[in-house]
């Protein structure tokens, strides 16, 4: 059973977080609105060296240890947002714990809707990749992300074949979006129970990013694309999102090389929220860089 917190944080998204996504006009205002900021908090700049700089136009930020001796490890951190919201204090204070434990992560700021498409993300994400290897052993780098920054990550690895480039040594996927079609029809049985996300929303964000083209495309849903070649994989997912039916067909179609972790009656992207479910996952991830 989900913890006590985990629920009265369901009934908060529920009430604050859902219904701005719950029909296709509430999702085109909400991309309507500006996208924030995406400069790393004052705090967070005090507690760790945080340099920035521009690849293909767009920013990245290194974010090292201050005073901690570093892992020579890198973690490449893509956050979520549904493809249209900017980086958040809740994934830089997931940040925090990957730069506080002594690792380097990279924080790529890619490129969003509705002023931009798909189409416009992954050169740049393969420049920022190409930019990390070049300068550490691939067999030292991690990709990670949640939400639509999980589904760029996989994107990426699986484009890294036909660039030449090697693959990283893990990806660390919390909570990705596998299919933008959201047909399988299992998720009309998860829908409900889901606090945050809405299908409606959902669908038209991701019509919107992908600029008219299908949303099928393996460029774009993943769980069309090919598996045969990824990295060891880490998935995370709670069972109360929308996203976990394709989660769970991903794995299955993957095998061996995807890890399964579903949290029962988990919302989405909870490694992230103030919850006692987020702790194991959390030390999951630091201890997988550590062993690298």
């Amino acid at each position: 059973m989900a913890s006590r917190r985990t629920r009265a944080l369901s009934v908060f998204l529920r009430i604050t977080r859902k219904r701005g996504m719950a029909t296709p006009e509430r999702a085109r205002a909400a991309m309507a609105e500006p996208a924030g900021a995406h400069t790393p908090p004052s705090r967070f700049r005090r507690r760790h060296r945080v340099t920035g700089r521009l690849v293909e136009g767009f920013p990245c930020y290194t974010v090292a240890p201050r005073t901690a001796p570093e892992s020579g490890k890198v973690v490449i951190y893509l956050h979520g947002g549904s493809f249209f919201r900017e980086i958040s204090w809740w994934h830089w204070r997931f940040i925090d714990r990957l730069v506080t434990a002594g690792h380097r992560v990279e924080v790529p700021i890619y490129p969003l809707a509705p002023r931009y498409t798909y189409r416009a993300a992954l050169p740049y994400l393969v420049a920022v990749y190409r930019q990390v290897i070049g300068d550490v052993d691939p067999g030292r780098v991690v990709l990670a992300g949640d939400s639509a920054g999980g589904t760029l990550a996989l994107l990426l690895a699986q484009a890294l074949p036909a660039t030449g480039l090697p693959a990283p040594a893990r990806l660390i996927l919390l909570a990705p979006c596998l299919d933008m079609r959201l047909c399988n029809p299992e998720i009309d049985g998860v829908e409900a129970a889901d606090p945050w996300l809405a299908r409606p929303g959902l669908l038209e964000a991701g019509r919107v990013w992908a600029g008219g083209d299908d949303l099928g495309l393996p460029e774009l849903s993943p769980i069309n694309g090919p598996l045969d070649r990824l990295p060891e994989t880490d998935l995370f997912i709670g069972t109360h999102d929308i996203l976990y039916p394709d989660a769970r067909l991903f794995a299955q179609h993957a095998g061996a090389r995807v890890r399964f972790i579903e949290e029962p009656g988990a919302f989405h992207v909870y490694p992230l929220a103030p919850v006692p479910e987020a702790r194991p996952v959390v030390k999951a991830v630091l201890t997988t860089v550590d062993a690298l």
